[in-house]
């Protein structure tokens, strides 16, 4: 369990834990008229979305939220008179659904597509959406603005999160060209809701984890999105822990309590199931299912799940044994399938968003012998760079067999590790260092035993087979990463 809030006497601590009902936190502070705070508001915000409050969430308790608590206790029956009426208390608090409790264990989750069922599919027309760089914001911006009429949201990537857990405004989003970008969408309808990315698992947990630093960053990002006149926010929370998995839920939940009626957004990580993370046969470790993200709480609390289904790479059992190589895609559309499956049962089909890549990949791959190579991922890259070193060596793309377009070459030994440089990449430098891993493919698409380089990218032919996979598996949606700046302009035709 996390951090508690502490009582200043402690004979009163000891009187609360005794008196509280089973279930209930004994760190949950009692609430009365006249009181302020974050879960003043948090209690507001319940209050409102039961129906029992129609003010603002201010975070003080006022006449109003006393008479909106008094009807609320009489009408479930918890108490309707004496000194504790009007007094929101654990009991109330619970029934409300606040407090500080957070499970002890984690929940079970589906690992696995063989004889589950799927929620239901979406029917209504497909939304798309996309990020928007902050470190590409002119130009991003720029791209963007004529295609607004095609997109139901935009989520500029804006916002992150120190290691004491507050907000830090990557983007200036009140300067330079945001305000006339969020205009523009505003007044054709598109949705804003500013992205607030956060990498590092081990602040997370430590944040999460201690109810006073979670609900202040719970308020912070709400009281962002208002004062901001923002529609919402996405939360992208990456690199998780599986101890954050409850504490995690707990954040979204209270998160969601204090937007009202503004929307949250949550991308999430690709899980794959068993069948691609294991050949047929192998044993599967005890801890095969053991996750940092609680679907069934994310489709709880989250009115958009965007699933990151791309840097696929070597990842999946299946498909690298039934591929040609070189195969190490970004996203192949049979991976993605499979992800979508496994997320739809616990989540429900009209929130599931399929994120889509425009970027790709180059390797230094070395054949082994017998189908297996070892592939060596470089740098991630946009379109342009690729397109320059096939001109540049003669080379024409082809279709690979994860249906991108991709080529090999043999760089002079100079030439090795120089890479396209940050400035023309679409990923932060951290996830762009190199990696290794060896695959077993079904056969080779070259003849060679030499090492060689191999591109691979998501061009608009390899989105509208996402698009394709969206409006098929009857999901809500599709998200691009990224849009503008240096995205090939043709992608636009896919998202219609």
């Amino acid at each position: 369990m996390g951090m508690r809030r502490t009582f200043l006497i402690s004979v009163f601590l000891l009187v609360c834990v005794l008196v509280l009902p089973a279930g209930v936190s004994a760190a949950t502070r009692s609430l009365s008229s006249g009181m302020s705070g974050a879960d003043v508001t948090a209690l507001q915000q319940a209050l409102i979305g039961k129906g029992y409050l129609s003010a603002a969430a201010t975070g003080y308790f006022g006449s109003l939220t006393l008479a909106a608590v008094k009807k609320f206790q009489c009408e479930q029956n918890i108490v309707c008179s004496g000194s504790s009426y009007g007094l929101a208390g654990p009991k109330t608090q619970a029934a409300l659904g606040l407090g500080d409790s957070v499970p002890a264990t984690p929940p079970v989750q589906a690992g696995t597509l063989t004889g589950k069922s799927l929620t239901g599919p979406y029917t209504g027309p497909l939304e798309f959406s996309g990020w928007v760089p902050d470190w590409r914001a002119a130009s991003g911006t720029a791209d963007v603005t004529p295609h607004l009429s095609q997109l139901k949201s935009v989520m500029p990537f804006s916002y992150a999160v120190s290691d004491d857990g507050k907000l830090i405004d990557h983007a200036k989003i009140s300067q330079g060209v945001w305000p006339a970008f969020i205009a523009a969408a505003k007044a054709k309808g598109v949705r804003v809701v500013p992205t607030v990315m956060w990498g590092d698992g081990e602040a997370m947990h430590r944040i999460l984890s201690n109810s006073t630093t979670r609900i202040a960053l719970e308020d912070e990002i709400a009281a962002t999105v208002m004062a901001n006149g923002f529609d919402g926010i996405d939360i992208d929370f990456e690199a998780k822990k599986a101890d954050t998995i409850n504490y995690f839920s707990t954040f979204l939940k209270g998160l969601y309590q204090r937007m009202g009626n503004k929307w949250v957004y949550c991308a999430i990580e690709a899980r794959m199931p068993l069948e691609d993370r294991y050949s047929t046969g192998a044993t599967i470790p005890p801890d095969a299912t053991t996750y940092a993200n609680d679907y069934a709480a994310i489709n709880k609390y989250c009115d958009r799940v965007e699933i990151m289904t791309y840097d696929q790479g070597t990842v999946s059992v299946r498909l690298n044994g039934a591929r040609t190589a070189p195969y190490a895609p970004v996203a192949d559309p049979g991976w993605a399938e499979n992800i979508v499956k496994l997320a739809a049962q616990s989540i429900a089909k009209n929130k599931i968003i399929i994120g889509i890549a425009n970027y790709g990949y180059e390797y230094e791959v070395t054949p082994l012998g017998n189908g297996g190579y070892k592939y060596k991922r470089l740098w991630a890259f946009n379109p342009n760079y690729a397109l320059q070193i096939a001109a540049q060596y003669g080379v024409t793309p082809m279709r690979t067999s994860a249906g991108e377009l991709g080529f090999t070459y043999t760089p002079p030994s100079a030439a090795l590790g120089v890479g396209p440089g940050f400035a023309n990449q679409t990923q932060t430098p951290e996830n762009t260092s190199p990696t290794t891993s060896v695959a077993q493919n079904a056969g080779g698409q070259t003849n060679t035993f030499q090492p060689f380089n191999y591109i691979t990218w998501s061009d608009p032919a390899a989105i509208k087979d996402k698009v394709d996979l969206a409006r098929r598996l009857g999901v809500r949606g599709v998200a691009v990463f990224s849009l503008g700046g240096a995205a090939d302009p043709t992608m636009w035709d896919m998202l219609k």
